[in-house]
């Protein structure tokens, strides 16, 4: 069984309240998933986050296929993280957790994405020809439409990694 990792880390010259009124709103998830995704919330009238939320989106993550996805957010703790969990969707197994913390006057938004794909040896041969990679185009979008949407922190880098675990 294979489990992989994604580790990223972001820096954005906001405060911790800015950060998680964007973040923990599920309809900006929309803003910063790429525009080929065509992601869609299918749950009608998206409130406030809360553990025990249910959020259905439909997507298509490679031309000419597109699947409905369900996730149930598990953990909330307002303005320091959130866990998300798919309940259906492409994933064997997604396990998303997103962080907030408050650095030198500005935020470091960290995310931990623990993921397995289905169908065995097909799904990791799948996820050497493409998800690997369009899932780091993924994150890699995200941390520059959040720059365009807040600006960079001078000085500190982002992170991004993946790996099998």
């Amino acid at each position: 069984m294979k489990l992989y990792q994604i580790h990223a880390k972001q820096a954005l010259p906001i405060s911790k309240e800015q950060a998680w009124n964007f973040l923990s709103t599920p309809q900006n998830l929309g803003l910063i998933t790429p525009d080929h995704m065509s992601f869609d919330i299918q749950t009608e009238e998206v409130g406030p986050m809360y553990a025990g939320q249910i959020i259905q989106y439909k997507i298509s993550p490679f031309a000419g296929y597109s699947t409905k996805w369900v996730t149930e957010i598990t953990h909330v703790k307002d303005e320091e993280y959130f866990v998300d969990e798919q309940r259906f969707g492409p994933y064997s197994l997604w396990h998303h957790k997103h962080f907030i913390k408050k650095v030198n006057g500005y935020i470091v938004m960290e995310d931990i994405v623990d993921y397995k794909l289905p169908l065995g040896i097909l799904g990791r041969f799948a996820h050497l020809l493409f998800v690997k990679r369009q899932l780091k185009g993924i994150f890699k979008f995200r941390e520059q439409k959040l720059i365009e949407l807040f600006g960079k922190v001078e000085g500190v880098k982002s992170e991004l990694s993946m790996k099998t675990i």
